[in-house]
């Protein structure tokens, strides 16, 4: 068995973004030369996430508005009392989920036909971090 690690520097335009990832998972796969195993995609941020969903626009403002009614933007939260509060984005990034699994097969990714890895950016507009960690042969 092999390791493999990369990780992709995200820069969003906006406080609040989602952008799929696939892609550069796809080339991260290739470039590790790996043809069964497990790719681990992870944030490095507490205010990100990373989701296996639809690349849609719908379905992306049904996730961010089920995330805000989950856990919305307040000033009451502890975090951050006294100064501004970035609490509901750890919240969301909470529910979302920091790390996410993918197993990978004949070289490919095993997603469905819908399914893209998406990276959910909560309080952007600065360079993150997300890493990639191939574990296979």
């Amino acid at each position: 068995m092999k390791t493999h690690t990369e990780y992709l520097t995200i820069q969003t335009q906006q406080a609040r973004e989602i952008r799929a990832i696939t892609e550069d998972v796809k080339a991260a796969l290739k470039k590790s030369e790996m043809t069964e195993g497990l790719v681990l995609v992870g944030s490095l941020h507490a205010n990100a996430a990373v989701v296996l969903g639809l690349h849609e626009a719908n379905f992306l403002e049904d996730l961010q508005a089920w995330l805000e009614q989950l856990a919305p933007a307040r000033d009451d939260y502890k975090l951050g009392r006294g100064f501004e509060s970035n609490a509901s984005t750890v919240l969301q990034s909470i529910l979302a989920g920091a790390q996410l699994p993918v197993s990978f097969s004949e070289g490919r990714l095993d997603l469905g036909p819908w399914q893209e890895l998406l990276y959910v950016e909560f309080d952007g507009q600065r360079p993150k971090r997300v890493v990639l960690k191939f574990i296979g042969e």
